[in-house]
């Protein structure tokens, strides 16, 4: 996909993704805060002054990680096979993939709008253990139908695992701001587009 495909591709994703979330602020929420405040689109608030070691860690450990779920899905065909190869040209469009069409889409659905909504209900912990589950469910649905069950569980275990660190890190080390796990998804994500960039493995 070209850069201006992947670019249409990333905002129609994006504008999927935040139309479930402003629909129910618009019925349940206006009145009472700003749309970006409710999701955490905020500036992270570092209240104990470790939350971008946190980051800095989680961006290492899953980047680790995630060249074994790369080479164990060698043979498979991902959303990064499109980036095959094609070097540094394949830059600009790396970017919007991993930074826009993913990990902003995804920020704002699962760590923005399904997290907060459950850990108002249901409290943090719970509420943090089922958006990870989802996270987890919805990448192994993608490829349910082309890996065998221990190569699924296995990705649906290691996403569901990156989406509830995120998870802790965006609500207990950033005051609710979503930007902290937006960076790491984003540069987790734009890691494992280079390793098709380049044909690492």
């Amino acid at each position: 996909m070209n850069f201006f495909g992947q670019l249409l591709s990333a905002l129609l994703q994006l504008l999927i993704f935040t139309t479930i979330p402003f629909l129910w602020y618009v019925v349940t929420h206006k009145k009472i805060t700003g749309f970006f405040q409710w999701l955490g689109l905020k500036t992270p608030i570092d209240t104990d002054k470790s939350i971008w070691k946190f980051v800095s860690i989680a961006v290492i450990g899953f980047s680790i990680v995630s060249i074994g779920i790369l080479f164990i899905l060698k043979d498979v065909d991902t959303v990064t096979s499109s980036f095959m190869e094609r070097k540094i040209a394949a830059l600009p469009s790396a970017f919007i993939y991993a930074f826009v069409k993913t990990a902003l889409s995804e920020e704002i659905l699962f760590r923005g709008f399904i997290l907060k909504r459950l850990s108002n209900k249901l409290g943090f912990k719970i509420g943090n253990i089922i958006q990870s589950v989802l996270f987890g469910l919805l990448h192994g649905v993608m490829f349910v139908s082309v890996v065998e069950t221990m190569k699924l569980l296995l990705i649906v275990v290691f996403t569901g695992a990156i989406a509830w660190c995120i998870g802790y890190i965006n609500e207990s080390k950033a005051n609710g701001s979503i930007i902290p796990g937006w960076i790491i998804h984003g540069i987790a994500n734009l890691f494992s587009a280079f390793i098709s960039m380049f044909s690492v493995i």
